[in-house]
């Protein structure tokens, strides 16, 4: 993330040069976005999720969405044509790419039936976006931090500064719910899969291509994030425990190791590490 402009520089032209920036527009984006889904959510929780309204919210949020991960996509590959590697990456390290595979979904979402839980992911992720941009940013900019009077220099020769209470509320926050809004982010894109399957399930016009392109984007999900992992663990877990009750019919156990045993040879012949250079699962978050 770029820094934020001078200090010697006037108010206005500091928050002109920081307007200039494409990491703006990124945050622009992922503002949009939240205010979107907060105006499609009164919506739905008023039951007029297919108003004009709604539709346009619904729309704009993915349009938003699509313009964010679009931006981080380019400006890594601009990145990578400055640094002078001219050999771009082929079609499977593409599909191993965060950014890729939710600029894709943001697009789906965009062109398909309104879906509201598919908006929530995104949400929970432009909430941090959007806190991170305003910490590291837009605070510095609008207040740029002050010499601490008295205060010794830092390790590195920077002088002191006065602590920014906003800035560091922000960061607590970031730091406090990071892990746990990661992990609900997770479970709400896997109880999304089971939605698409239910709508494959009673037929739902288009819902079997869709869950097709969304169980490929779980897969890839789950072998890049540790997040994802873990709360596919933790639902396995949970009905290993329903299943071990005494009262639960033979057949019905017979019935989960089946899917399980399905479960893993599928992840097995599905993993694109054994064919591309991708990262091992971590912590990372899309842009």
């Amino acid at each position: 993330m770029a820094p934020p402009p001078p200090a010697s520089m006037p108010l206005g032209q500091r928050l002109m040069h920081l307007a200039q920036t494409l990491q703006f527009g990124w945050f622009v984006g992922h503002l949009t976005l939240l205010f979107c889904s907060l105006r499609y959510g009164l919506s739905y929780i008023t039951f007029n999720f297919y108003s004009r309204w709604a539709r346009v919210s619904y729309r704009t949020a993915f349009v938003a969405a699509a313009a964010t991960y679009g931006i981080v996509v380019y400006k890594a590959f601009r990145a990578r044509s400055r640094s002078g590697n001219r050999q771009q990456p082929g079609a499977l390290s593409l599909l191993t790419d965060e950014n890729v595979q939710y600029l894709f979904m943001a697009l789906v979402w965009l062109f398909g039936r309104q879906i509201p839980l598919a908006l929530l992911p995104f949400t929970v992720y432009s909430v941090f976006h959007v806190a991170t941009y305003t910490r590291a940013n837009l605070i510095p900019t609008i207040q740029p931090p002050q010499q601490a009077p008295g205060a010794a220099a830092s390790p590195g020769g920077r002088p002191a500064t006065k602590p920014n209470a906003l800035a560091d509320t922000i960061g607590r926050f970031v730091k406090e719910y990071y892990d746990a809004s990661m992990t609900l982010v997770a479970s709400l894109e896997i109880f999304l899969w089971f939605r698409v399957l239910f709508s494959a399930i009673i037929f739902t016009k288009g819902s079997w291509i869709l869950l097709a392109i969304y169980t490929v984007f779980v897969r890839a999900r789950y072998s890049q994030s540790s997040f994802v992992q873990g709360a596919v663990g933790q639902g396995i877990a949970r009905v290993d425990a329903l299943v071990a009750n005494q009262s639960t019919p033979p057949a019905a156990r017979q019935a989960w190791e089946s899917v399980k045993r399905f479960g893993r040879q599928a992840t097995d012949s599905t993993d694109l590490n054994k064919y591309a250079g991708a990262q091992r699962p971590g912590t990372k978050k899309a842009q």
